[in-house]
């Protein structure tokens, strides 16, 4: 078998076999395929796509290219929630305390974030010693006894992943149905989750723009995890406005935090982090009653077992659990500019793109792997759509540390926010739940 042979083939458009794809792999891994040559076969995949045959195998390929995390007694139980990205989104920060309070089990494998908005793992690091480069053994033991885990990517978890998307990020070659199916799933699978939780993004600050691709993409994994026997679910959600009212990262780990004392009870954050966790607990069989689910949540939040067991999984990651009481544990950053509303009207829409690219010219996240981020600045949406704005109130909070990126960034939030006289309407931040290829749920 020749690499050369394959690109041929994929660029002619034919089926690659399962032999061929764990070739290509594994060759991969080993430095036997160089860069240049799978750059060609990633940009043949491109423009002739890969069946759902062929994803479900470059999946298990990938997945099994290191080591597989074995819950053993629990493997039947564990639960991995992934977004696939989006501007303000730290429901997992607000979800998983929430769930392990709750007695489920949950080991939460994150990226660092490239491109316009910072990962979960980068925003838990702005916790002062807060650790997420865990070895498997140390992941399994937190699991096992703290109910919770949120780690980075182990060099050992599913290397031949995180080698293509590094090329992929170099080639331009992210957008491909296939190749980011492929890429989430086999992280969830090495990750030892037996049931995987997606929520899938649309919109200005997400990478599929249609809730149409993103119903395409959720039908495409949970299919895959049907080939691999995983139980998958697909939540899609709106990300045409940013997730809460901080972006940036320390400052959604305050929000984050606020939510689960119990100090913010409605919006959006609120509502879909108990959307999520309520169809979790459903689907596994924990509750049949929507509205029994969420008082049960609710009081997980109001008995303070919530925050607690945010103040827990802190602890031990090493991270100062004070924080939690007390934000000036936080890096502060330099300057704070409070933004006034030119005019005065209900905001209609902000823009996430433009907010998530003021965020990034503060330095909140970043352009490659090397570089690095800030974690003190960011943003804070004093008003969201649907409320009124008085002309001259404060619109945003800009949290910066540098003067000249201070005034570029303003002048991209103020083009993100649509501002008129007509109140608008509430639309539901779910949109779909996908199940099967043919069941699936309007929310």
């Amino acid at each position: 078998m020749k690499i050369i042979d394959l690109i041929e083939k994929k660029k002619k458009g034919k089926t690659h076999t399962k032999e061929e794809i764990n070739y290509l792999v594994n060759s991969f891994v080993d430095g036997v395929v160089v860069d240049s040559q799978m750059s060609a076969w990633l940009m043949a995949v491109t423009f002739n796509g890969l069946t759902e045959l062929e994803t479900a195998y470059l999946t298990e390929a990938l997945a099994y290219s290191g080591k597989v995390i074995d819950f053993e007694e629990l493997k039947d139980s564990i639960v991995d929630k992934h977004s696939t990205g989006g501007v303000g989104d730290k429901v997992t920060i607000t979800l998983i305390p929430l769930l392990a309070a709750a007695g489920i089990p949950i080991a939460k494998i994150s990226d660092r974030g490239i491109g316009h908005a910072a990962g979960t793992v980068d925003k838990l690091e702005s916790i002062p010693g807060f650790n997420s480069v865990l070895s498997i053994d140390s992941i399994i033991s937190i699991v096992k006894e703290h109910n919770a885990v949120i780690a980075s990517q182990d060099e050992n978890l599913a290397p031949a992943d995180k080698k293509l998307q590094a090329l992929r990020n170099l080639t331009t070659t992210t957008d491909n149905i296939s190749l980011i199916a492929s890429s989430i799933l086999s992280k969830k699978i090495a990750s030892g989750a037996s049931n995987i939780v997606l929520d899938v993004k649309y919109g200005s600050g997400a990478f599929m723009k249609t809730p149409e691709e993103a119903v395409s993409l959720s039908k495409m994994m949970v299919n895959i995890g049907k080939i691999l026997n995983k139980k998958i679910l697909a939540i899609v959600t709106s990300m045409d406005e940013p997730l809460g009212r901080a972006v940036g990262n320390s400052i959604e780990v305050i929000e984050s935090m606020e939510f689960l004392k119990g100090n913010i009870k409605s919006g959006d954050l609120a509502e879909l982090t108990f959307s999520i966790a309520k169809i979790i607990l459903m689907n596994l069989g924990l509750y049949d009653d929507k509205k029994e689910a969420e008082v049960f949540l609710s009081s997980l939040i109001d008995s303070g077992k919530a925050i607690d067991k945010c103040k827990e999984l802190i602890s031990v990651q090493g991270g100062n659990p004070d924080v939690v009481d007390n934000y000036d544990k936080f890096e502060l950053p330099e300057f704070k500019i409070e933004c006034e509303s030119k005019k005065s009207g209900y905001v209609q829409k902000i823009n996430a793109f433009n907010i998530a690219k003021a965020s990034k010219i503060l330095g909140a996240s970043r352009e490659n792997s090397n570089d690095k981020i800030d974690c003190s600045v960011g943003i804070f949406l004093n008003k969201k759509s649907g409320e009124y704005v008085n002309k001259g109130e404060i619109l945003y909070t800009i949290y910066s540390n540098d003067e000249d990126k201070t005034r570029v960034a303003q002048k991209v939030c103020d083009e993100a926010f649509l501002i008129n006289d007509n109140k608008p309407i509430h639309n539901n931040l779910i949109y779909k739940i996908i199940k099967t290829e043919d069941e699936e749920e309007d929310v």
